[in-house]
């Protein structure tokens, strides 16, 4: 059994954008590609590709794969899929990553063949959607039949999803039944560790609780450097938070070192930007410093002065939604304290996973914690800071607008050499980092608890939860 800290949105790929769904539709669906540890695609379904030329793109399917009924896994069914995607009236929110594919056909069972509109360096990433039988692909309720490594046998909404094995995998897993039990309190996930009742679960202990963890028997804990990214994510649309000074007052005024010891327990690398150090791709970048002094200033030359001096009127309240998990509240409570030292008022607002994610895709929210995992093609900055994209387009949900950054991002979409790419993309981090359009936190370290009984599971920088297919309980 594994311990969930929030419940997965769907198991459906066509609608999986919460990094809880992600993980589990990765193991019950199979796209033509995946990612590896350093955001480079490999074979997944597909078991190769080339450009025939730069717009045209083949690829040719294994042949031993099945969906959970034992039906053939056909090129077919990848077309259907990516068509379904497409079509505005299913409202697939991954429609956004497959805006330059111009059209998709199999010429057989095996070959799938997708044509650009234009050369499009990192259309490889969006080749990971997982594929859903053909007869299915435009059905808007969730799919839940996949080609990958599990199958789904249950799913208690708030509560659990149960997979089994899928008996057509060229290796069936062993690992029967593959239960994940939604736990949103960290203190009884714990508990259910310490017992047994759960032998796996990522990213969930307290930092205090870390070395009592490690003396418990029969559970073992691993602790490796992350690529998840926490940031503060703005509503730029509030005219407060529009101005470049106040978002980098915001960040001057973080003592992103004090809140790593407070919240994570040091168990995280302080950010830069949306790239870790181990992506193709990363440069480093200057934090911003920990100044309070110098957002005062700022504050000020943004027409924000404040009203009483060293009192206790602010100069301005913002809102800030969080989840109600204990860790997101400390974050959120030491927030409220180094922002108030500027005279920033922070209201909090707890709530549950769910509502805080619907209400940061729909725009109704001033600040909130949120975080990016998982991340592959540097491309996401096109869709997370391009001013075209934001929702339902992409995932532009703060409504930054940057003619500069527009112009940098649809470069890093053209370049289709590696070298051009990793220059374009220098420049994007380095506006990112000017522009403050999100405020860096951290990238968090992957902390695995795990039963001594589990074997052979790998844990991922990225959290993936693949290792599952191969893992087996002794």
């Amino acid at each position: 059994m594994v311990a969930l800290d929030a419940e997965p949105q769907t198991v459906d790929p066509r609608f999986a954008t919460d990094a809880t769904a992600s993980r589990i539709s990765d193991l019950v669906h199979v796209g033509l590609t995946r990612n590896d540890a350093s955001g480079r695609r490999v074979p997944s379904l597909a078991s190769s590709w080339r450009f025939a030329d730069p717009t045209t793109l083949i690829f040719t399917l294994r042949t031993d794969l099945r969906f959970a009924d034992g039906t053939p896994v056909r090129a077919s069914d990848v077309v259907a899929t990516y068509e379904a995607v497409l079509d505005p009236a299913l409202g697939s929110p991954k429609r956004a990553g497959l805006d330059m594919l111009a059209g998709v056909t199999a010429p057989d069972d095996a070959t799938v063949v997708m044509r650009l509109r234009a050369p499009f360096a990192p259309f490889l990433d969006a080749t990971g959607l997982g594929v859903v039988p053909a007869g299915r692909a435009h059905d808007p309720s969730e799919i839940r039949e996949g080609a990958g490594p599990f199958r789904v046998v249950r799913v208690d909404r708030g509560e659990r999803v149960v997979l089994a094995p899928n008996p057509a995998w060229p290796e069936p897993a062993t690992i029967d039944p593959l239960e994940f039990r939604v736990v949103p309190d960290p203190l009884v996930r714990l508990l259910e560790l310490r017992r047994g009742g759960v032998q796996l679960a990522q990213d969930t202990p307290e930092p205090e609780l870390l070395e009592w963890l490690r003396a418990v028997p029969g559970l073992r804990v691993r602790r490796q450097p992350g690529t998840s990214f926490a940031y503060l994510a703005l509503n730029l649309r509030d005219p407060r938070l529009a101005r470049r000074r106040v978002r980098e007052a915001i960040a001057l005024a973080l003592d992103r070192d004090r809140l790593l010891r407070a919240v994570l327990g040091d168990m995280a690398r302080p950010a830069s930007g949306l790239l870790a150090p181990e992506h193709w791709a990363f440069v480093a970048v200057p934090s911003t410093p920990f100044d309070p002094t110098r957002a005062r200033r700022l504050l000020d030359r943004a027409g924000f002065p404040d009203p009483d001096g060293a009192g206790p009127a602010p100069r301005f309240r913002l809102l800030y939604k969080t989840s109600s998990v204990p860790a997101r509240r400390r974050l959120a409570e030491a927030l409220q304290a180094q922002l108030a030292d500027v005279g920033i008022a922070l209201d909090v607002r707890t709530y549950e996973w769910g509502t805080v994610y619907a209400d940061v895709r729909a725009g109704r929210f001033e600040v909130a914690a949120m975080a990016w995992v998982g991340v592959g093609d540097p491309d996401l900055f096109y869709l997370t800071l391009h001013s075209t994209m934001t929702p339902p387009a992409g995932y532009n949900r703060g409504h930054y607008a940057s003619t500069v950054m527009d112009r940098l991002v649809e470069q890093g979409r053209r370049a289709l050499d590696v070298a051009t790419r990793q220059r374009v993309y220098a420049r994007v981090q380095r506006r990112a980092a000017r522009d403050l359009p999100m405020i860096p936190l951290w990238w968090e370290d992957r902390v695995v608890i795990e039963s001594t009984r589990l074997v052979d599971f790998e844990p991922q920088p990225s959290g993936d939860l693949l290792g599952l297919a191969t893992a087996r309980m002794e």
